[in-house]
């Protein structure tokens, strides 16, 4: 494992996730019900969805070099487009789905993790993990470090819950993530014109 691939993924995952749909469903779950079962529940989610985007990533790596970097280009591509037009209405369906829940801790964790998991299928954050094993080829180090940054992320809404909503301008670090990975695109779009 390198340390610094999984810093540098954690780096790049977890200002995607702050203002994400993750950040609000895990605050919904954790100020409706009690937080140790939300925390488990999202932190078994997102270890599944980190092991499907780094096998994704690692398939990726099987491809010729050109045709990865040109991949994983339109990866962060999508990523960027993603966070630069997000911000509707599917926190309400989460919210719905956790309402609908019930309160003993199993259900709440079972929940907790059904929502978060439908919530991560083609999330920025799992495009992300999927496009940096195929640039890094490392993906013990990048599952590490997109798990805790989404575990991070996870633990702050559950810990600090409307505190974050009302302190983080959620919107600007959303935008910021956006061309953060518009920028990353067109850098692997680089390597695909001149190898």
């Amino acid at each position: 494992m390198s340390a610094g691939i999984a810093l540098a993924t954690l780096i790049l995952i977890l200002p995607v996730e702050l203002p994400d749909k993750t950040l609000m469903a895990t605050l919904v779950l954790s100020t409706r019900y009690r937080p140790l079962p939300v925390l488990l529940g999202v932190s078994a989610a997102f270890a599944v969805q980190c092991a499907i985007a780094v096998t994704a990533g690692q398939l990726l790596t099987l491809l010729p070099e050109r045709l990865v970097a040109g991949v994983v280009a339109v990866l962060f591509g999508i990523g960027a487009v993603i966070l630069l037009r997000s911000g509707g209405p599917e926190e309400d369906d989460e919210v719905a789905t956790a309402r609908a829940a019930q309160r003993g801790p199993l259900a709440v964790a079972a929940t907790s993790f059904g929502v978060l998991f439908a919530a991560e299928w083609g999330d920025a954050s799992q495009l992300a993990t999927a496009a940096l094993t195929a640039r890094y080829e490392n993906p013990v180090s990048v599952f590490t470090g997109s798990f805790v940054a989404l575990v991070t992320v996870a633990a702050l809404a559950v810990a600090l819950g409307g505190i974050i909503t009302r302190r983080v301008p959620l919107r600007l670090v959303q935008r910021v993530a956006g061309v953060l990975f518009a920028v990353f695109a067109v850098l692997a779009l680089w390597e695909v014109v001149h190898p």
